[in-house]
């Protein structure tokens, strides 16, 4: 058993039956790392992207009868953007800057996640919710739909979050060149 099973099973004791187990197993087993990417990306933070997938995965894990039977991966992901949200409205903190050492420890599956520190600069400036719609449609590669059900808003909230967040990304990445070209 991974050290991930083990702390998020640690946290939660109940008398399930074995199939129910091993299926919430091999569900943390597979999607672990995946759920740690996009939770980094949005609290840009490993201890606290950990921290957050393991709080969802302890929430999920009280419903996974029910749960597993439907899709699985949409319900975690609903449940991560809402414990996100809830940290951020207690906290109400920023999360540090990133540095170098930081991004060089960004790979997850052999796969560099993000390797530009101007773009997570301008994701953390961006307003959690539309930091998240921009995270989900094109870190995640979600649909609007998919986008708006993990949100829990419309279709419409997305379109209009994703095209302000966007732009202020266009903005925000190229505010410098324009400096650096006088």
């Amino acid at each position: 058993m991974t050290a991930e099973l083990v702390a998020v099973r640690g946290q939660v004791e109940d008398q399930r039956s074995t199939p129910v187990v091993a299926d919430f197993d091999e569900y943390v087993a597979a999607r672990y790392q995946h759920l740690v990417r996009t939770a980094r990306l949005l609290t840009q933070d490993w201890a606290l992207a950990e921290d957050l997938v393991q709080s969802a995965l302890v929430k999920c894990w009280g419903s996974w009868d029910s749960i597993r039977s439907e899709d699985p991966t949409a319900y975690v992901r609903r449940t991560l953007m809402t414990t996100y949200f809830s940290w951020w409205r207690r906290r109400r903190s920023h999360p540090e800057r990133l540095t170098e050492e930081d991004l060089g420890q960004i790979a997850v599956d052999d796969h560099t996640m993000v390797d530009n520190a101007d773009l997570l600069d301008a994701l953390r400036s961006l307003p959690k919710r539309m930091c998240a719609v921009i995270v989900l449609r094109y870190f995640e590669d979600l649909t609007e739909s998919q986008t708006a059900a993990a949100l829990g808003c419309s279709i419409g909230t997305v379109k209009s979050q994703t095209h302000r967040g966007l732009r202020r990304l266009h903005v925000e990445l190229t505010s410098g060149e324009d400096v650096s070209r006088r």
